[in-house]
């Protein structure tokens, strides 16, 4: 909010009191706000007890603002929950979303986090995906030694970070930078991941069934992690 110059409201909080009027689908775009670039984001609030206020009330059992929204056809939601726990108001985010991204830096005192958390947070989601960020160990090598598949790798690239962070010049664009390509593939896996998953939970059984092939080449990705290249992107 700062970074771009936003107003507080509306937001969040706003779409928090709406929700107790509204069940509409399109509620959540009611409250959202412009980034430069034009994506639509609903602005949470800077003080933690006015965001789980606001959370506790757009969240239920399976009927969520936000799930609803998804819902919507040509449409993706995106929630930014944060370092996740379990008693936090935004595992409810979490139960109804397609899919859960975790990410983790690809060092041991990261790495070690990751692993004392594995089985609770397989838990949380029936869609798990991980993704390592930045410099440190192989990709396979830490999907073999954790025991968990890797879907991709988002590369260190600060001048890509400050470019989608909102820094703008008139040779740089998002789409352009080491960050912006890795998270063009990344989003592409995780659509695929999510579809495979879904026809596979619908037609597991069926005689002669077998997952659709991934667009980024991985046969069964999920399965078996993709090597990383040498500048940290995924091959």
């Amino acid at each position: 909010m700062a970074r771009f110059r936003l107003e507080t409201s509306p937001g969040l909080v706003s779409m928090a009191a709406a929700a107790r009027r509204s069940t509409e689908p399109g509620l959540v775009w009611q409250h959202t706000q412009r980034l430069p670039g034009g994506l639509p984001v609903v602005i949470g609030p800077a003080g933690a007890v006015q965001a789980c206020a606001a959370l506790g009330e757009i969240t239920g059992r399976q009927a969520s603002v936000l799930r609803r929204a998804a819902d919507r056809a040509g449409t993706v939601v995106i929630a930014d929950c944060g370092r996740i726990d379990t008693d936090s108001l935004a595992m409810a985010v979490l139960r109804v979303a397609d899919v859960m991204v975790l990410l983790s830096r690809a060092r041991d005192d990261a790495l070690s986090h990751v692993a004392t958390r594995l089985s609770a947070a397989a838990r949380w989601s029936p869609r798990p995906c991980f993704v390592l960020v930045g410099d440190g160990y192989p990709t396979t090598e830490v999907s073999q030694t954790l025991g968990i598949p890797v879907i991709g790798r988002l590369p260190y690239d600060p001048r890509g970070a400050a470019v989608l962070g909102g820094e703008t010049s008139r040779r740089s664009a998002p789409a352009r930078s080491l960050l912006g390509r890795a998270m063009v593939d990344l989003a592409a896996a995780i659509a695929y991941h999510a579809q495979a998953e879904a026809l596979v939970s619908n037609n597991r059984g069926a005689p002669g069934y077998a997952p659709p092939p991934s667009p980024l080449g991985h046969q069964q990705f999920w399965a078996s992690a993709p090597a990383a290249s040498p500048n940290g992107v995924p091959r």
